[in-house]
């Protein structure tokens, strides 16, 4: 018979410092590529920091339910066949590689279904299932699946040591989804797909992230609770100028053009664990700013619908527009 399952020794503290600090990279390198220059580009949404070899497998969305299309009706994303191995855009970024020695026990895998999984993987193709043994001997023996990764997968992932990053239910085809969620932490366990054979290891869980957009008017009703303003996290993105112009209290203001200078203490500063709101002039900087801040590891955290301008046209005519 084939190798049971193999765990592979947890490495969590390192392991999330090391994310942590690789998406503070990639994410200033990707949507901050200068900030003295006078004229800011904010990306697409599309364009989220994902490894250039991955974004094929990811379509950015707005929304945090989706609408479901009929897999049949799904059509491919990108030219290789693995780009319908994701389908929807999870809420992460790219990872570092991690390393770790295999093991033989390992935790629970009961309670996902408000989780969310890191994950990392090789993929084989279908006809290789001796080579998906072998593999399974060699990280038996101490090799790392991310070196494993970088010389066997066929995986576009290959490229970050087969790092996939922070998964949802909902995000990869069944049987990778099934595979992954009934897998105890830190072990490696084996499934098929239609893309071929998979090696794959949860090396960490959380409780699912939530951003969504919050409508000026529910947010203008929160306004009026003292309570609120103390407890809630409130960030706004825009420029200095812009505040002079128009406000809301209660908001700090961290200018998204100075992101180099607040985007590494950004943990020292707020709670991961608290609501937090992102105000920006439209509602564009302040979704990537969102989306940023669920990748360090925010609970929940709402980007406010149509920016500064909707909440003065919709919810308070005292605040002015520009």
């Amino acid at each position: 018979m084939l190798e049971p399952l193999l765990k592979i020794e947890s490495r969590s503290e390192i392991l999330l410092k090391k994310i942590q600090q690789k998406s503070k990279e990639m994410f200033r390198a990707t949507h901050f590529p200068s900030f003295s220059s006078s004229s800011l580009r904010i990306p697409l949404l599309s364009s989220l920091p994902f490894s250039s070899s991955l974004k094929p497998y990811f379509v950015s969305s707005l929304s945090t339910a989706p609408p479901q299309i009929p897999r049949s009706s799904r059509p491919p994303i990108g030219n290789n066949s693995t780009s319908r191995f994701f389908r929807r855009s999870p809420s992460i970024m790219a990872n570092p590689r991690v390393r770790g020695r295999a093991l033989f026990s390992g935790g629970s895998s009961s309670g996902r279904e408000n989780k969310e999984l890191l994950v990392q993987h090789l993929l084989v193709g279908e006809d290789n299932l001796k080579l998906l043994v072998e593999l399974q001997q060699r990280i038996s023996g101490g090799v790392d699946l991310s070196d494993l990764a970088v010389e066997y997968s066929i995986c576009p992932s290959k490229e970050n040591g087969g790092m996939l990053g922070w998964i949802r239910r909902g995000q990869t085809v069944p049987e990778f989804e099934d595979a992954a969620f009934n897998a105890p932490v830190n072990k490696v366990v084996r499934c098929k797909t239609k893309f071929g054979w998979h090696l794959l290891q949860v090396l960490s869980e959380r409780e699912e992230c939530i951003l969504q957009d919050i409508e000026p008017l529910e947010l203008h009703s929160k306004m009026q609770y003292p309570s609120f303003v103390e407890e809630a996290q409130l960030i706004d993105v825009r420029e200095p100028e812009e505040v002079a112009q128009a406000s809301l209290p209660g908001f700090k203001v961290l200018p998204l053009r100075q992101f180099g200078t607040w985007g590494s203490v950004i943990m020292d500063e707020f709670d991961p664990e608290k609501d937090t709101y992102v105000l920006c002039h439209h509602g564009v900087r302040s979704l990537q700013v969102a989306k940023w801040l669920q990748t360090q590891g925010f609970k929940r955290v709402f980007n406010v619908a149509g920016g500064i301008h909707a909440y003065a046209v919709k919810a308070d005519s005292s605040i002015p527009t520009y």
